[in-house]
């Protein structure tokens, strides 16, 4: 799938805390993706244990329910991929066992895109951010630099698992507020509605109206009926830089003249490993 002039996408790749997470702000991203051809993964960081007020519920049973209903939420939307890593609900922090397991899935998957969180966001229109959202997103940001990216990191993953080193081509940040990329999912929200739903121990029916006003919101300024908005940062490949930075200096004007000594010339910047 193209979805700009500049990134083609043909695997992508949702990592998020919670079941639920991915559709209330991707969904219908995820819809319209998998129906152009991407091959789509969720990978849910938590068990989804603590979500509820109930006191007659237990934490393995609503593990269980959560998981059940995240795996229907999925397949309504068309996701071939869906990988729980079961950290506890609740005490998520960005530890290096945290970090290693979502590596290994970057590792394994390999996807174009990724989507997550925004690690920003902490409190807002008298909501306060979960920290699992914040520490999940945080993770993500580590996987992009070190942790999937940089072979002597966490080198048992390629040296005991054979799992070779991988960035993305970009990053979508859930964006609820002043997003720089707008999906138009007009055409979808249906599916996105459906996929919501499955989530019954957490969503009602009540809940549409609202999460349908959010999307007609944010896609007002495109004129789309509804939209989801991203926060979106490239990560060009060293291989490709270097091919548009010769292309630049082949389509630059020559100047006339006397030609620079060695020591006025602009070297190329060192590449950076880390």
């Amino acid at each position: 799938m193209q979805f700009d002039e500049a990134l083609e996408v043909q695997r992508a790749m949702a990592i998020y805390a919670h079941p639920d997470d991915a559709e209330f702000g991707m969904a219908g991203t995820v819809a319209k993706w998998v129906k152009a051809g991407v091959e789509f993964t969720y990978c849910m960081v938590t068990n989804g244990a603590s979500g509820s007020q109930d006191p007659d519920m237990t934490r393995e049973r609503l593990r269980d329910i959560r998981a059940a209903e995240q795996s229907e939420a999925a397949k309504i939307l068309g996701v071939r991929n869906v990988v729980f890593l079961e950290f506890e609900d609740g005490y998520l922090e960005p530890t290096i066992d945290v970090r290693r397991a979502v590596a290994r899935q970057i590792r394994i998957h390999r996807p174009d895109v990724i989507f997550t969180m925004d690690p920003t966001m902490r409190y807002g229109g008298g909501y306060v951010n979960h920290p699992d959202h914040i520490a999940a997103a945080e993770v993500v940001l580590r996987s992009i630099n070190p942790d999937a990216s940089t072979r002597q990191m966490l080198p048992e993953l390629w040296q005991k698992e054979r799992l070779e080193p991988h960035k993305p081509k970009a990053l979508f940040l859930m964006a609820f507020g002043n997003p720089d990329t707008i999906v138009d999912v007009s055409a979808v929200v249906d599916v996105k509605i459906k996929a919501l739903l499955a989530h019954r121990s957490q969503i009602d029916a009540d809940s549409v109206d609202f999460i349908k006003g959010w999307m007609k919101e944010a896609g007002k300024k495109k004129r789309y009926a509804y939209a989801e908005g991203f926060k979106v940062l490239r990560f060009e490949e060293e291989g490709a830089r270097r091919r548009d930075t010769r292309r630049e200096e082949r389509k630059a004007p020559r100047a006339h003249g006397r030609r620079a000594s060695r020591s006025t010339t602009t070297s190329r910047p060192a590449r950076r490993v880390r």
